[in-house]
């Protein structure tokens, strides 16, 4: 089958669904788009439905040759799009025509881009999922040559995300906290010291865990492992947190200080490295109100 063929990679390209959902008990870790809210609207712009799978790229320096008429639409990471040279608007549904090539260059701000297709790329599924999780050995990241297959489609005419609703990446984020898990266990001066301090986001960070630095907390002792999901916020013994990302471990000893709004986490993931990053508590209840909402949208 035909579709998008690869000209250029770019560092780190990677097909991603809904997440390979069911499989944590036995160590598989869900994977699925770093960032829900831009992927979300990448699918939107083009009617697909919710976890349509599309392309994850880090950073851009991503080419691609059409071998199809169909229509694109990149969100995210503000990197320029062009199609045969010619600038085309991000967030926005966007006609390509077969032998045009579509090029990405590298994000001003932001660090993930996702390039969703007409009807969705087409992909075998592994336990499920086409979402490429590379530490399992699930999946690969795109190469030279590749073909991301898809279907030819039609659109009438064009359309783009309202201004209010397209994320702005250059802001220094004010993340969320639920807090729980052993929070109690924690020293109140510990908590106050997490919310009160600037942290910065550690070059360390992957798609597995982000990674912070700054003043070290005193974790309580643990004595047990227990299963760990997206968002929460490990304290190792050296005090620097760790907040898991999509493709974390499925369990964990270190104590847990909570665990990061989930319409949050998509922001966490769009910081480079040394972003300053604050936290500020909020309700589970506020966060559950909010992610019904999102679901409501993108998910009917």
């Amino acid at each position: 089958m035909s579709g998008l063929r690869v000209l250029k990679p770019g560092a780190q390209s990677l097909l991603q669904d809904a997440g390979r959902l069911g499989w944590q008990h036995l160590g598989v870790s869900p994977a699925g788009p770093l960032d829900w809210h831009g992927a979300a609207w990448a699918n939107h712009l083009l009617d697909n439905p919710w976890g349509t799978p599309l392309l994850e790229i880090a950073l851009g320096g991503v080419e691609l040759l059409a071998e199809v008429d169909t229509w694109i639409a990149v969100c995210g990471a503000q990197v320029p799009l062009t199609l045969d040279d010619q600038p085309q608007p991000l967030w926005a549904r966007v006609a390509v025509r077969k032998g045009q090539q579509l090029r990405m260059g590298f994000a001003r701000s932001g660090q993930r881009a996702y390039l969703a297709v007409a009807g969705g790329f087409i992909a075998e599924p592994v336990l499920g999922s086409v979402s490429v999780q590379l530490r399992d050995g699930l999946g690969q990241a795109l190469q030279t040559g590749d073909v991301l297959a898809c279907r030819a489609a039609q659109f009438s005419h064009r359309v783009s995300v309202p201004w209010p609703y397209i994320a702005d990446y250059d802001c220094k984020p004010l993340l969320r906290v639920i807090t729980g898990g052993d929070a109690a266990s924690f020293g109140e001066d510990q908590l106050q010291g997490f919310f009160a301090q600037t942290w910065q986001l550690s070059p360390q960070s992957d798609r597995m865990g982000a990674r912070l630095l700054g003043d070290a907390l005193q974790p309580p002792a643990r004595q047990w492992s227990l299963a760990v999901g997206r968002g929460a916020i490990q304290v190792p013994a050296d005090g620097q947190p760790i907040i898991l990302q999509a493709d974390h471990q499925t369990m964990g000893g270190y104590p847990l200080l909570g665990w990061l709004h989930p319409l949050d986490q998509g922001r966490l993931g769009q910081c480079p490295a040394h972003h300053p990053l604050r936290f500020t508590p909020v309700s589970i209840g506020d966060a559950q109100a909010e992610l019904r909402q999102f679901y409501r949208f993108f998910r009917r």
